[in-house]
This record gives structure tokens, sequence and C-alpha cells, in this order.
């Protein structure tokens, strides 16, 4: 289903009407379309079978919690729409923990509007920028945007959602040096995580990357930032 919004089509996940009506009504008033779910048996149905630009999505929620609807629309239904997670809670662990399950950013309760919907535009922003990007080739690594795969030298490499992401960034500006603060504000936003987390996903992605490979593709390069590419080749 295509929007006919000019700011984008969003699902708005949140059992709370004291919430979800407020924050619905504005994004209207600020050029969205909005869809609304109250649990989440709900939002993945919503989200299977509607493209939706944004999912924002609440964690505390009936039948099916937000850290299950991310988890099933990333592995069951392949979705690649970016979800903002909104919850209460604010401790690091938590925050990992659902950006490890597949959100792409998350706000604490209680927010500020402007900062929603600042976030959310740029999800879109980077969305769209990505949407019908070709396959993408570094060697004989091969990431295919549109269905998720990664192979190396014919063999599926299965990767969790931050190292995804974290390799097409990297992938997407080859052989450019990006920077680990570049890294980490595409990926987490404003909520930028603890100095290890980067380095613990870059490690597990190297792993899956390089292990057992007679040329190393994945490299840090000190003081600058990290790259992808074959430097028994000449690179610009």
């Amino acid at each position: 289903m295509a929007h006919h919004s000019p700011g984008g089509l969003i699902l708005l996940v949140e059992d709370n009407r004291n919430i979800s009506e407020p924050v619905g009504e504005f994004l209207e008033g600020r050029g969205f379309e909005v869809d609304y779910a109250a649990d989440g048996i709900d939002a993945v149905n919503l989200a299977a079978d509607i493209t939706f630009d944004v999912i924002v999505l609440d964690l505390m929620l009936p039948r099916l919690g937000g850290l299950e609807v991310c988890r099933r629309l990333r592995t069951e239904h392949r979705s690649t729409t970016p979800i903002l997670m909104l919850t209460a809670r604010d401790s690091l662990e938590e925050k990992i923990e659902g950006l490890e399950a597949g959100a792409d950013d998350y706000l604490t309760k209680p927010f500020d509007i402007k900062e929603l919907e600042a976030r959310v535009r740029a999800l879109i922003r980077r969305e769209r920028r990505e949407v019908g990007a070709s396959v993408l080739q570094i060697a004989d690594l091969v990431l295919d945007p549109a269905s998720l795969r990664v192979q190396r030298g014919g063999r599926e490499l299965n990767l969790a959602p931050i190292a995804l992401k974290i390799l097409t960034i990297l992938m997407r500006e080859a052989p450019r040096v990006v920077s680990r603060r570049e890294i980490e504000q595409e990926i987490w936003g404003l909520s930028l995580p603890d100095s290890d987390t980067l380095r613990s996903h870059l490690y597990n992605l190297r792993k899956a990357v390089d292990r057992d490979q007679d040329v190393q593709l994945l490299h840090t390069i000190t003081g600058a930032g990290y790259r992808i590419a074959d430097l028994d080749k000449a690179v610009a």
C-alpha cells in the first residue's frame, strides 16, 4: 500500500490513548498519515500487510510486547521498516536489548513530541535514501538490501540486526573510511550507546565476514574509523 501523505505513513503502536491520540493528531497536523494499533498482535498483522515509512512502537503492550513485535517483523516477515521504540525504561541494558531486537532508534518516556517528530523524519530520510539500492558487492562479499541476504564467497552469513546495519553503511560508503561517530549516529540517532557497544558489534561482524578468509575486508583505521575494502587491490 503506497502512502499519499507528503510526510509519510506511520504506524503508531501504543495502548495508552492519552499518548496515542495527541501524538497521532500532532503528526497528522505535521503532514503525516497515521495508522494505529493498540496491541502487539495487531501491530504485526498491520505491518505485515501494509508498507509503512516508520513504526513508532511502545515497548509495553498487551498480547505481544514491543521486543517480540520487533523480532517477528525482522525475522519472520523480513521487514526493513524503520522502528522507533518508545519506553518508560531508561537503562542502557534495556536500550541495547531493544536495538538488538531490531529497533532503529529509542525514545524514553516522557518525551518531547517535537523530538519524536525529528527522529521520525530522520528515519524516513535515511530509509528513502536506501530504498531501491542495488546489490552491494566488495570482492566476494555481497549484500542485497532488498532481501537482507549477505554472502561471502557464496556462503550465507547470518548477521544480527545491528551488525547488518553496520555492514550496510560500510558497503554503501566503500571504500571511504566511515568514522565511529557517523556509524553510531546513523544506527542509534541521539541515543548514543556506551563506548564498548559499537566495538562489540564490529567484533562480531568481523568474525562473520572475515573468519577463515584469506582476504580480510573489514578494516579498522586507527584514529579515523572503519571501512570495507579489498586492500590487495588499489582503492581510491
